[in-house]
């Protein structure tokens, strides 16, 4: 299984001065990418879901449509937040994509600091939590607090990846990898900001024991100011089940829309 996590900074690249313009043609760049990549979910922070930058568009929803994958996106304010009413900032959050069915999504926030939205995506056999820590340092350990209180209850193997916004890389996050028990899918501590002379390690793919590490990198493009991470992945249970001879099952039809463009769920 293939995972991307992508900081896309909104699609209007990695110059400062691009914050607040149109993002249609760098999106379609981005896009292409991850057709190139072929990966069964994408995890997306900073998405515009409808401004006049994207003409009012889902950026999410327009590149859910063009891959033919399925997506689940929220705003990254909390649900009673001032953010949400203010014009561009307020229709900003996180996304992802999925080529196959999702079984379930869940929307959490956490109880302090600005950005709050955790999207909980449940496959077959892994749950992936989808995050975007605050800036400050003290926001980010109760973010953390919280973040460790969501995860422990998971039953199936389970992945959290996101920008940690961690200035001191992994050493910021010790304790969260101590007391759940999580690994760090960037074993070398791999640099993946800013794009154009990477230095920091701010984006993270965690991943807990029943996820089984295949591959992992980091390409070297500059459609954002970070970088993607792309992990290639087996779960144990996966793994268990393609030992065993598989019985003969009765045919049954496809399922319908999956090459019909997006499905929302």
């Amino acid at each position: 299984m293939r995972f991307v996590l992508y900081n896309i900074r909104y699609a209007t690249g990695r110059r400062a001065h691009n914050f607040m313009r149109p993002s249609s043609r760098n999106l379609l760049r981005i896009t292409e990418f991850l057709r190139e990549l072929k990966p069964d979910l994408v995890g997306l922070i900073e998405v515009d879901q409808g401004s006049y930058r994207t003409r009012w568009k889902n950026q999410a929803e327009m590149m859910a449509e063009s891959l033919g994958h399925y997506h689940s996106h929220s705003v990254k304010y909390g649900e009673k937040s001032l953010w949400r009413s203010i014009p561009v900032l307020g229709r900003q959050g996180n996304a992802f994509l999925a080529r196959d069915r999702i079984h379930d999504e869940k929307f959490h926030f956490f109880h302090h600091g600005m950005k709050r939205l955790v999207i909980e995506l449940e496959t077959e056999h892994v749950v992936v939590f989808l995050v975007h820590l605050a800036l400050g340092a003290r926001v980010r350990h109760h973010q953390l607090g919280d973040l460790y209180n969501l995860v422990k209850e998971t039953q199936k193997p389970y992945i959290v990846a996101g920008d940690f916004n961690a200035l001191w890389g992994e050493r910021e996050i010790e304790l969260f990898l101590a007391a759940s028990g999580l690994q760090n899918a960037n074993r070398g501590s791999l640099p993946t900001f800013p794009s154009r002379n990477p230095s920091r390690h701010l984006d993270f793919i965690l991943h807990s024991k029943g996820v089984v590490v295949q591959d992992f990198r980091i390409p070297q493009v500059r459609f954002s100011d970070h970088l993607p991470l792309v992990l290639d992945f087996d779960v144990e249970v996966e793994k268990e089940r393609r030992k065993k001879p598989r019985r003969k099952e009765a045919t049954q039809p496809g399922r319908a829309g999956r090459k019909q463009g997006r499905k929302e769920i």
